[in-house]
């Protein structure tokens, strides 16, 4: 509780030049505004109105009390004054009381950064218009950094974290298994990514992306040497595996790897490299069904094109959407395209897509654009479909046939938990779904069951 003190008089000079003694008024008139009407005051801190009779300020007392926001005020004001708050858990009711220690401009500093990282938002974000009111609301004492400031920040906080990784991997001399992959743009620019993988002293599995960068090409010496360039700046010695996927230059570049790991320790290898190369079992997931999809390709083709169709502009998705509620389709929301050399992605969308057949079928009749922009010229050759009703059995019959791969590719692309004692049940079980669709009475499924084995 507060001290307003009531009862101090001043001495002020009156008309005759005499003294008189006379009341001071409260101290709570300092945060409330007297109203015309003479026995209310307005807050102002939260604006609200209360009732002052014969100068009884009680009632004023009692409200700054409770005042949420002049107890904020309270504490910002106050440097020393500590705030609890909730921070919010996984689940939305789940919540642990902290206690923070005031105003800290270095701290609000840092979590902006943070968010800035975490959420990949544009440097310029600092400079929008929207969170500069809103951080002039919610904490006015925050001086908020410029873009170039942020942009200094963001490398010193990397710099930061590198050297506490680079210190765990250097005294604990543990090994460490390192997983790379390469891919083209679309801009034509070629890129590698360099991910390490560790167990810490607790038995936590742990993934840090070590590098990003891009490389001249994706041959043989070429990645060879970006993994050692990358090992060097790391400071890492001690390797376990390398995982790849199973193209030829891989397996150049790991031998490079190798040999240079021999000449810089007797331990830098488990059984001089023996067993260093591991073959990504996801990508082999793909090799195996890229094989079957070739049977299907035309059906494929015709249902994402009718997707593109719809997708291409509001007008039509909003066509389709009238004739997915006349069929009386039950939904959780419409398709994406997929990316068409990406098999777990085309799945996606077949699943999705069989769903809406019956909407399909319905813009032939109530669109006549529809059935036009198929047969339009795509380049020098025609768009494939309108789908036809063999195409949406392919269609059924396909997202049956890959939900196997689906599963086990997901349990495979797993990043936080060890897949390697999964790989010879999960391997085992496409080996029988392939073995059974071998012998099948349906010869596409036949087909592509013999292609993948």
């Amino acid at each position: 509780m507060e001290n307003y003190n009531e009862e101090e008089v001043q001495e002020v000079e009156v008309d005759d030049g005499k003294k008189r003694k006379i009341p001071l008024r409260s101290n709570v008139w300092a945060h409330f505004t007297k109203l015309a009407c003479g026995n209310k005051g307005k807050c102002h801190h939260c604006r609200k109105t209360f009732a002052a009779n014969r100068g009884n300020t009680t009632n004023l007392k009692n409200h700054l009390d409770r005042c949420r926001s002049y107890q904020d005020v309270k504490v910002e004001g106050d440097p020393k004054q500590q705030v609890l708050f909730r921070q919010k858990g996984k689940n939305k009711d789940d919540g642990v009381v902290k206690v923070s220690d005031g105003f800290s401009q270095e701290a609000c500093r840092m979590a902006l950064v943070k968010m800035i990282v975490n959420d990949e938002l544009p440097f310029s974000f600092v400079e929008a218009e929207g969170f500069l009111e809103f951080m002039q609301t919610c904490c006015p004492r925050f001086d908020v950094p410029s873009r170039r400031t942020i942009t200094r920040d963001i490398l010193e906080l990397y710099q930061h974290e590198k050297g506490l990784l680079k210190s765990v991997l250097g005294a604990s001399k543990q090994r460490v298994c390192i997983t790379t992959d390469s891919w083209t743009s679309i801009q034509m620019s070629n890129y590698m990514v360099i991910t390490a993988h560790f167990i810490d002293a607790e038995w936590v599995l742990h993934k840090r992306i070590l590098s990003f960068t891009t490389i001249t090409n994706h041959k043989r010496d070429g990645i060879g040497k970006l993994i050692e360039t990358c090992l060097i700046d790391w400071g890492i010695e001690r390797l376990f595996t390398i995982t790849v996927d199973n193209a030829s230059a891989n397996k150049v570049a790991i031998t490079y790897v190798k040999k240079k790991l021999a000449n810089w320790s007797v331990n830098s290898m488990v059984l001089n490299g023996l067993y260093m190369h591991v073959r990504c079992s996801a990508h082999i997931i793909n090799l195996i069904v890229r094989d079957g999809l070739a049977e299907v390709n035309h059906s494929i083709a015709s249902i994402r094109n009718a997707v593109k169709y719809v997708r291409s502009s509001p007008a039509r998705l909003q066509k389709f959407k009238t004739c997915v509620d006349r069929e009386k389709i039950s939904y959780g929301g419409l398709m994406v395209l997929d990316v068409p050399t990406r098999w777990n992605s085309t799945y996606l969308i077949l699943h999705k897509a069989v769903v809406f057949e019956k909407a399909f079928d319905r813009m032939k009749e109530d669109d006549g654009h529809y059935v036009n922009w198929f047969v339009e010229d795509e380049g020098e050759k025609k768009r494939e479909g309108p789908p036809s009703d063999d195409d949406w059995g392919n269609a059924r019959r396909l997202v049956n046939f890959l939900s196997v791969f689906y599963y086990v590719a997901l349990k495979f692309n797993s990043s936080l938990d060890v897949t390697s004692n999964d790989y010879l049940n999960e391997m085992a079980k496409v080996l029988i779904h392939l073995k059974s669709l071998a012998t099948s009475s349906d010869d596409l499924l036949r087909k592509m069951a013999e292609k993948m084995e």
